[in-house]
């Protein structure tokens, strides 16, 4: 089993980041390019990856109370992650993204791992900058 995790720091509450992450039409704008999420039967999802061509089947459970989005796949269980975000004060907030590969054929290797969480995390940072910006004008 390898696992990764990546933190950034958001300039922007909570709830905003929040928002922006479980937005499932907007998954696009800051997961890996190679990865597009559609909207099945909530919670099911369908995952494709460009590299392969194909569709996984999965669950992703947002929970706002609790600011963190869950995920995986599921007949097969190759991969899980999470999403957590937290009040930093000061209207800042961290964003903290875990995955587990229990598959190692799901498992890309940990350098472009830790690139592709660093790669989303500062897609979905602008992608907040762009929604709180454009709430603020």
């Amino acid at each position: 089993m390898a696992e990764y995790e990546r933190s950034r720091t958001m300039p922007a509450q909570p709830e905003h980041v929040f928002d922006q992450a479980a937005n499932v039409a907007q998954f696009d704008a800051w997961l890996p390019d190679a990865l597009h999420v559609h909207a099945e039967d909530p919670p099911a999802v369908a995952v494709h990856e460009d590299r392969t061509d194909h569709d996984t089947s999965a669950l992703l459970r947002a929970e706002r109370d609790q600011m963190r989005i869950e995920w995986g796949t599921r007949e097969q269980g190759g991969y899980a992650g999470w999403l957590q975000v937290a009040g930093l004060g000061g209207g800042a907030s961290e964003v903290t993204v875990h995955l587990s590969f229990f598959d190692d054929s799901h498992d890309p290797g940990e350098r472009a791992a830790r690139d592709a969480l660093d790669s989303s995390l500062r897609r979905l940072e602008e992608q907040v900058r762009l929604r709180t910006d454009h709430t603020a004008g």
